[in-house]
């Protein structure tokens, strides 16, 4: 007679309720520990922590709470009869990040290659259902080998009910995905669904078809990294969103994003205390930016600048690296930053700049963030990779992503904002609730030098000076048309302040607009353009 058996039979005359305590308390103990030492030397050979070594670096410690840990499978055949483990291969719970309610699953790879089946599938569909009533964030700790072969059509649709949930709690709790593993087929639809996606360099792959496929349908040869590794995700496919060296900087990194989001749509991200002075001068931003608007400048030093104590967390820093969408707080309360990037192609947008930054605001609307946007663009990148590449269409991303915005936003110009690209980054016609602009500043179709071009192209080649007629006319046009106080004077800027009171000028805008309120038309969802 097994333990469990032992626990549930009928007590017989004379049993105590002790003995069965302790029995149960054997079978909990087996279930804890999971599978033998040899498979956890297994899974540490290959660099990576179990999945009850992840949980308690994720949660606070001693508040887990586990949910079906004697679950099992109840498939029959290809061998699955004589193999029942307890956790079918997926640790389910809740617990807390400093103190605040997260849900969280955990694939164990040391049980069916963290395979999926239907009791797997089961355990996870509950725990997602338990965050969206609960209105908590879910972190997914994926370490797994996709659909379990063995169980057939009732594997598959086990994901489906995983990419139903997801889109549901979409914009509703934040979702968090941590690959810390393999992640094939399907099962990279989920991560794919969530907010964010955390990779660890070496050990995490995704992909749709893996190498051996790709090499039989198309000839090429791949490695696993190469075909679906962190470093390809986080610069290539823009998939990833952060990678870390270790699991440990990973799931310590997780912990430190849920501290700065809400735990659901209708609630505020927390707002922390802080010694950083609202109204802190920032002498630095002097220097920081050149008055040539030709001459690049790293836009996160103004970031660290105006931010308090210089925190911040950038999302997809590796991937469209010509814009910043970053995390902070201002006065304690988090906001959402988006900032063109001079430092890399002039802080043109394109299209890979355009859905990053899209996401992003989506993401901060979603979740009552207010978002500052910081604007040094020259206007889209122009070539026919990008207009047969639909730049267009994802341009467009953007310009919904802000119009459908109704958090806080408050713009702010650096130094110049050319052409559609100014309007696209949340200028005051398509809703900024406030547009400040630097005294360095310049609104305009484009340049000085090509407006006058095409402007005065006439007069240029009849002048018996071409260049010094050039020279004369752009200096014309600057002086009438791009000059700081122009768009002031429009009404299209609410003020064009000193630099150092930047930081004081954020501050006092966010607490005005702090119970700002805005009401929509009633409609199921809009369309965005994809």
């Amino acid at each position: 007679m097994t333990l469990i058996d032992d626990v549930c039979r009928p007590p017989a005359e004379g049993d105590d309720s002790r003995g069965r305590a302790a029995g149960l308390r054997a079978v909990r103990r087996r279930a804890v520990h999971g599978p033998g030492t040899a498979a956890t030397r297994a899974q540490h050979a290959k660099g990576k922590l179990t999945a009850r070594e992840r949980i308690a670096l994720l949660l606070d410690e001693g508040s887990f709470c586990e949910m079906e840990q004697l679950r099992t499978h109840r498939a029959t055949g290809f061998g699955l009869e004589d193999r029942r483990p307890y956790t079918d291969g997926v640790i389910t719970g809740w617990g807390t990040v400093e103190g605040r309610t997260v849900f969280v699953y955990a694939h164990d790879f040391r049980i069916f290659g963290g395979a999926l089946g239907e009791a797997h599938a089961a355990k996870i569909h509950k725990v997602m259902d338990k965050a969206i009533a609960a209105g908590a964030p879910l972190v997914s700790l994926n370490d797994g080998a996709g659909a379990r072969i063995q169980e057939g059509v009732s594997a598959l649709a086990g994901y489906g009910g995983i990419f139903q949930r997801n889109t549901r709690a979409s914009g509703v709790i934040p979702q968090i995905s941590v690959m810390l593993g393999p992640c094939a087929g399907g099962a990279a639809y989920s991560p794919a669904l969530t907010d964010f996606v955390f990779m660890v360099r070496d050990v995490a792959q995704m992909f749709i078809t893996g190498p051996d496929v790709v090499k039989a349908v198309t000839g090429e040869e791949i490695t696993h990294d190469g075909l679906g590794g962190a470093d390809v995700h986080a610069r290539t496919s823009g998939v990833a969103h952060f990678v870390h060296e270790d699991e440990e900087s990973c799931l310590a990194d997780v912990r430190y994003l849920l501290s700065m989001l809400p735990q659901n749509n209708r609630e505020n991200p927390p707002v922390v205390s802080t010694q950083d002075p609202p109204d802190r001068p920032c002498e630095a931003l002097l220097d920081l930016v050149p008055v040539d608007g030709n001459r690049p400048y790293d836009v996160c030093r103004v970031i660290e600048e105006i931010v308090d104590d210089g925190e911040y967390v950038e999302v997809h820093e590796q991937w469209a690296r010509n814009v910043v969408c970053a995390l902070a707080r201002l006065d304690g309360s988090v906001v959402g930053i988006v900032a063109n990037q001079p430092q890399t192609l002039a802080g043109v947008l394109d299209i890979r700049a355009s859905e990053k930054a899209a996401r992003f605001v989506q993401m901060c609307d979603a979740f009552n963030i207010p978002i500052v946007t910081l604007l040094d663009v020259p206007g889209f990148l122009p070539g026919t990779d990008q207009e047969h590449g639909g730049v267009i269409r994802h341009g467009a991303k953007l310009l919904y992503a802000y119009c459908n915005a109704t958090v806080p936003r408050i713009s702010l110009i650096l130094r110049k904002a050319y052409g559609g690209a100014y309007i696209v980054m949340d200028s005051q016609s398509i809703g900024a609730d406030l547009t400040f602009a630097w005294p360095t500043n310049e609104i305009a179709v484009m340049g000085a030098e090509g407006a006058a071009n095409v402007i005065f192209r006439r007069a240029i080649a009849r002048a018996a000076d071409p260049e010094a007629e050039r020279a004369r006319l752009v200096k014309e046009y600057r002086a009438q048309l791009m000059h700081p106080y122009h768009a002031a004077e429009r009404g299209l800027v609410d003020d064009v302040i000193d630099p150092v009171d930047t930081r004081r000028v954020l501050v006092s805008s966010l607490r005005m607009l702090r119970t700002k309120q805005i009401g929509l038309p009633l409609r199921k969802h809009g369309n965005p353009p994809q």
